[in-house]
């Protein structure tokens, strides 16, 4: 591990602006990805994409969301939005999509697992994922995965890097993702779920559902469900999607009351035992050393994402 901490501080990563885990790094700025990302070249087989979102009283961002699903182009793509009953102009806005075969309905549902079960409910795609209402995706992003899914049949699942975006789709951040580990995921998910996607031969395997009893650990107790079945994960050198950071945003809001009780289940039920949060970061040490690395190297353009 030493060889790691002495490339980090020849990089000059000892205190980095940029953490893994952080969502305001630096001050709003006009969001960027390469312009290769918008070239698409055409496939031999055009496997059919599931998308689900749930939503509830989404109206100042799910028509971006949707947008950003739609617009790229994909041949194959099905989309459905569950949304909860909202009572602001959501369904306005999902109204003008119904003739852009985008699915929908609007009433009542038992929180955000389950809208999303619902909608995938309604799906038979070959590749699966859902986006949050208030999320979205980068260009190109459904062609690249869809490609990578054909040129690698055994694996299950793949992820990406993630940028952080504010309200006003300004950027604010950019987290660099390791290469994925099965063993850390006992203990963290850094899993930037808005770029996570799966074959529905794995969603098979654990039930073909999420955890309803899950408010906000869902993503990261149907990651370690996915593991528990010997899943093929793969961390895709690209960004993906875009996580938006906001006032009302339930990973803010609920983080360490909700989210600290579902992921301290999610560790006893992996390691038997609640770690401290010394032993967490110890644990992470590794993993965090290798993100800063790659981080560096990626503003230094020694590499490219």
């Amino acid at each position: 591990m030493a060889h790691l901490y002495e490339v980090a501080a020849k990089l000059g990563v000892h205190r980095p602006r940029i953490k893994l885990g952080s969502f305001h790094q630096y001050l709003p700025k006009k969001i960027h990805v390469p312009k290769r990302y918008a070239d698409i070249t055409d496939l031999s087989h055009y496997p059919k994409i599931s998308i689900a979102t749930p939503s509830l009283n989404s109206a100042a961002f799910i028509d971006r969301t949707i947008n950003s699903v739609m617009s790229q182009g994909y041949q194959n793509i099905e989309y459905v939005v569950q949304d909860g009953g909202s009572s602001d102009s959501t369904v306005d806005m999902l109204k003008k999509w119904s003739g852009f075969n985008v699915q929908w309905t609007s009433g009542h549902d038992k929180g955000q697992a389950n809208a999303i079960n619902l909608a995938f409910r309604k799906t038979t795609g070959e590749i699966m994922g859902y986006l949050n209402a208030d999320d979205f995706l980068l260009s190109g992003s459904l062609h690249y995965i869809a490609k990578y899914f054909a040129d690698h049949p055994k694996v299950d699942i793949i992820y990406g890097h993630r940028i952080v975006v504010d309200e006003f789709d300004r950027e604010v951040g950019r987290w660099i993702i390791p290469p994925h580990s099965n063993d850390i995921l006992s203990w963290a998910d850094y899993i930037p779920q808005e770029t996570l996607f799966w074959r529905r031969r794995i969603w098979k395997c654990v039930g073909e559902n999420l955890d309803e009893t899950f408010e906000f650990a869902l993503d990261w107790d149907l990651i370690l469900r996915f593991r528990e079945t010997g899943a093929k994960f793969v961390r895709l050198p690209r960004f993906l999607g875009a996580f938006r950071v906001h006032s009302q945003q339930k990973t803010s809001r609920e983080l360490t009351t909700t989210g600290e009780k579902e992921m301290n289940r999610l560790r006893m039920r992996c390691l038997g035992y609640l770690p401290t949060p010394k032993a967490i970061r110890k644990k992470l040490r590794y993993y965090y050393s290798l993100h800063l690395i790659l981080t560096r190297m990626y503003y230094l353009n020694l590499i490219n994402y």
